[in-house]
């Protein structure tokens, strides 16, 4: 009983307000012609015309679409599912159901059609609750423009509720829109704005989400059961109320027949079939993306980026309103190789944890081609999903980054050349290796008499090796002696010349084992550092986004700012050395059948494990290991894919994955060479011998197999560090 009775109640509250709205708005309009001279009316006609008497048109919250290369849609965003049509691409019996069952006399009357007025009241006072309208759609419209352009929830609440006040400003503002309009201007705008249930706003949106089809090409029966909704979106929603929603589309079919609009043989020929719908959804935001990880890129970029809004919530404003379209550098096909290559070899749910992340871009353009982590987008507490994009730094996906381990002596190659080392040049590689006579930028001393660091395995130490040798087994003890000879600040300079930065925005950190790889960076700045050797020493930003059109045309997009950032010959030099990793060194047999390039790096107790490689026209960087934390997660006695290993080197799984990615992505592009190196670098000799022949057995690798060296593990607490800090190289 009590249930009844509150819906007698609201009722006879709606039938309250509905007859006073209308007596204060036929005594708006009579009075001031009945009794001119009367006191109350002129107070009460005053009252009327201080209100405002124009309507700002709302720019309507339009949906934003992230868009690969090759034009396919990546993502959508909106706060409000819409896609804003002109007049002429509604279909027009769409046009004539509309009118049909919700304002008849559109054609006929001005903002207010008293006539209709008295009709719905007499009706929804004989029928004991609201069962017709008396609002024009000239009102209707204004009731939604201002919901639209509510900037408070209480706005918007006032801008909706039921009302004589709400009527009386609705009247004042439809009768200012009717003098400036056309009937088929407010008509458009009308069917832009109006909701359509389920989430889809506007006709064209409506359109799609219900039948698959574009407001254009609506039918008879489609039509009718698009215009039946507006009324009352959750009562008559046909998805969710399909019962409902078919008689409400009979409805609107015996008003159309009734008005003559059609036949009664054509509504009853519609009537006898079901609704026929086709619920397309259209996803909010990057979790159901195909690129899940670039489309977050993206968005981010977007966010943070002043050029698409002063603040914040501007920026955020734009992309879920603003109808953007947003064209981006993904390749497809180069997106789905490097999915599909970390998924074979660490799969999303595998039960040791660990994750893998890539990235491509194309040298000499700084455009990301792909970027894939071997993960689902979702929640990190779930096995097999993740939030935070290991590919990229913490400003577009909130990773701290990863130890980049021996992937980083190509920065001290590289420093090594620049300053004229010739290839066959030799360094003694001690067995192991004190840190002292090291200086930053700054000029002071860094490193730790008190650390000895080594080979693991130690099966290369105590001999020599050429710049080339000692690339190609990745020696650290080498690597350490280089270093200390070109400068720590020269290597240094070297890697931030080539965009190299900590994945948290910060600078670097300078210390002896900067060339070992402890610095925590991503994989997107190793790809980019790494394509800069494939492009001949020319770096350019990464960029995602080539082009934003909005509303009113391009919007100004990033750019990759690209330049000579080391020699040609420099690197011509470094390409030359590092082909051989993929051929004799610690990557072998991980060619691609086309010249190629790249380096291994193994992290200090196997917490992590990269490749980076390239060739002239595409750069990858793999990184491999455990988003808990590689030291108290290493890669050790792990199941991945169809292996197991007791532990995981570069050249295991990350050289693997980069293989299967560089094949597939560059399937069909014609193979191009690299430049020779200068001759210069040849007058020691090639430098792919060693002191001496009975090295060879033991130049296999780092650790009895040809393996990349992991770096030592040289973490101390900080009160045996003074006076000089040894970095923690902790997770």
């Amino acid at each position: 009983m009590g249930r009844e009775s509150g819906r007698r109640s609201a009722r006879l509250k709606d039938l309250v307000i509905a007859g006073v709205a209308a007596g204060v708005l036929s005594a708006c309009l009579a009075l001031p012609v009945l009794l001119p001279t009367g006191l109350g009316v002129k107070a009460a006609n005053h009252a009327f015309e201080t209100l405002p008497g124009s309507l700002a048109t709302p720019a309507l919250p339009q949906r934003s679409v992230i868009l690969a290369a090759d034009g396919s849609r990546l993502a959508t965003f909106y706060y409000e599912n819409r896609v804003e049509v002109p007049l002429a691409q509604v279909a027009p019996i769409m046009r004539q159901a509309i009118i049909a069952i919700e304002d008849s006399r559109f054609y006929r009357h001005g903002a207010l059609d008293a006539k209709s007025i008295l009709r719905a009241l007499f009706a929804n006072l004989s029928a004991g609750t609201v069962v017709e309208g008396g609002s024009t759609l000239s009102q209707q419209y204004v009731k939604n423009a201002l919901a639209e352009t509510a900037t408070t929830t209480t706005a918007r609440r006032e801008a909706l509720e039921p009302t004589a006040v709400r009527k009386l400003r609705e009247l004042r503002l439809a009768i200012g829109l009717e003098k400036h309009l056309t009937k088929e201007q407010i008509l458009e705008r009308y069917l832009n704005i109006a909701y359509f249930g389920d989430g889809a706003y506007g006709v064209e949106a409506a359109a799609r989400h219900y039948f698959g089809v574009h407001a254009v090409d609506l039918s008879l029966a489609q039509a009718a059961t698009l215009a039946g909704i507006v009324r009352a979106p959750q009562t008559y929603d046909p998805n969710l109320h399909p019962v409902r929603g078919r008689t409400r589309r009979d409805t609107v079919l015996d008003r159309m027949a009734e008005l003559k609009v059609i036949t009664p043989q054509q509504a009853a020929e519609v009537k006898g079939r079901p609704l026929g719908l086709r619920i397309t959804a259209t996803p909010n935001g990057c979790v159901e993306s195909s690129a899940p990880f670039f489309c977050d890129y993206v968005q981010r970029e977007i966010l943070a980026n002043r050029a698409f809004g002063k603040t914040a919530q501007e920026r955020r404003f734009l992309l879920q309103r603003g109808g953007l379209q947003i064209r981006t550098t993904l390749e497809p096909r180069m997106q789905k190789a490097a999915q599909h290559a970390l998924n074979r070899y660490v799969p999303p749910d595998n039960k040791s944890g660990k994750a893998a992340a890539e990235v491509l871009i194309r040298p000499g353009t700084g455009e990301i081609t792909a970027m894939a982590l071997d993960r689902r987008m979702g929640d990190s507490t779930k096995r097999g999903t993740l939030w935070v994009n290991l590919a990229a730094d913490s400003d577009h996906g909130s990773s701290l980054g990863m130890q980049a381990g021996s992937t980083f002596k190509v920065f001290t190659l590289a420093a090594a050349l620049d300053k004229g080392m010739a290839f066959g040049h030799k360094l003694d590689a001690p067995k192991s290796f004190v840190p002292t006579g090291f200086r930053n930028c700054d000029g002071d001393r860094v490193g730790d008499s008190g650390v000895s660091l080594g080979n693991a395995g130690d099966g290369e130490g105590g001999k020599q090796f050429t710049l080339v040798t000692g690339t190609w087994h990745s020696v650290n003890t080498f690597f350490l002696e280089l270093e200390r000879k070109v400068g720590l600040c020269a290597t240094y300079k070297m890697a931030t010349r080539l965009g190299m930065r900590r994945a948290t925005g910060q600078k670097l950190e300078q210390y002896p084992s900067f060339t070992l790889g402890f610095n925590t960076v991503s994989p997107l700045r190793l790809a980019a550092a790494y394509a800069a050797f494939a492009a001949r020493g020319r770096y350019c930003r990464p960029i995602a986004i080539t082009s934003v059109m909005g509303p009113t045309g391009f919007l100004p997009v990033p750019r990759a700012k690209c330049h000579q950032a080391i020699d040609e010959g420099v690197a011509d030099a470094v390409s030359h050395i590092l082909r051989g990793v993929l051929t004799k060194g610690t990557a072998k047999g991980n060619e691609l059948g086309r010249p190629a390039a790249g380096k291994t790096g193994t992290v200090d107790n196997f917490s992590a494990a990269w490749f980076a490689g390239y060739t002239p026209d595409l750069a990858s960087a793999v990184w491999v290991g455990d988003p808990r934390g590689g030291y108290k997660h290493p890669l050790r006695d792990v199941c991945l894919g169809e292996a197991c290993y007791a532990q995981v080197y570069g050249a295991d799984v990350p050289a693997p994955i980069w293989r299967a990615t560089m094949e597939a992505a560059l399937k069909g592009v014609p193979a191009h060479d690299f430049a020779g190196p200068p001759g210069e670098y040849f007058r020691e000799g090639d430098g792919e011998k060693e002191e001496d022949d009975k090295a060879k057995d033991k130049a296999a690798g780092a650790d009895q197999g040809g393996k990349d060296l992991p770096e030592p593990n040289s973490r101390l607490p900080w009160f045996f560090d003074p006076p000089f800090v040894w970095p923690w190289k902790g997770d």
